[in-house]
């Protein structure tokens, strides 16, 4: 149950991802540009597959997507979305009170950019729950962006950063995590990208729901 998790396509050219003992050849990123990935339990009950088909039946996670709430197109309804209360509970409280960031915030970035998936790795190379760019995981002093608390906490710091840099303004400093602080200044607020739009207000509705949440 402990082996990393990795992908196979099938005869018919379906694409799975299984953290099974198994043999494979390319093992490969998680999920990619426009993909969502659905984790469900194997048929032997022992292991869990992922595949970017939607399981018939059973029941059944959705996983990963490229930056989870950047789809303009996105049908989830970000006001009812179940939240994650629990995971990383105790690196977000404490990342979140090092770099002085609300906890409720760093947990809606979280669930945004990668609904929690520590191995999450998008097709532009961002790592990891917060989805750290390598370049940027450098700068952070960040190692191992798949490390949960290394991850956790280069993204707070960032944040933390950007915070500071648009003087607390919750909105342009997800913006710039989103789009990079360039854009914004450029821009003189959220830059005109429908990505990075209905990122911040993603991100803000699920900041809200999460600060209620305590």
């Amino acid at each position: 149950m402990a082996n990393d998790i990795k992908q196979v396509r099938n005869s018919d050219g379906v694409v799975e991802f299984t953290n099974a003992d198994i043999d494979v050849r390319k093992p490969t990123s998680i999920n990619s540009n426009k993909t969502i990935i659905y984790k469900s339990l194997s048929n032997d009950g022992e292991s869990f597959s992922f595949s970017d088909q939607r399981p018939i039946n059973g029941e059944f996670e959705v996983l990963a997507y490229d930056c989870y709430a950047c789809n303009p197109t996105s049908k989830i309804n970000w006001h009812t979305i179940s939240l994650n209360t629990s995971d990383y509970a105790d690196t977000v409280k404490t990342m979140a009170g090092k770099y002085k960031v609300d906890a409720a915030l760093v947990r809606a970035v979280i669930h945004a950019e990668s609904a929690f998936n520590a191995k999450a790795l998008s097709k532009k190379g961002a790592q990891g729950l917060m989805q750290l760019m390598p370049g940027t995981a450098k700068d952070l002093g960040v190692t191992n962006a798949f490390d949960v608390q290394q991850n956790i906490e280069g993204g707070v710091k960032y944040l933390s950063g950007l915070l500071d840099t648009f003087n607390g303004d919750i909105k342009l400093a997800t913006a710039a995590y989103n789009a990079g602080p360039g854009a914004v200044k450029r821009y003189k607020g959220i830059p005109p990208f429908a990505e990075t739009e209905v990122y911040v207000e993603r991100v803000g509705i699920l900041h809200h729901r999460y600060g209620q949440e305590g």
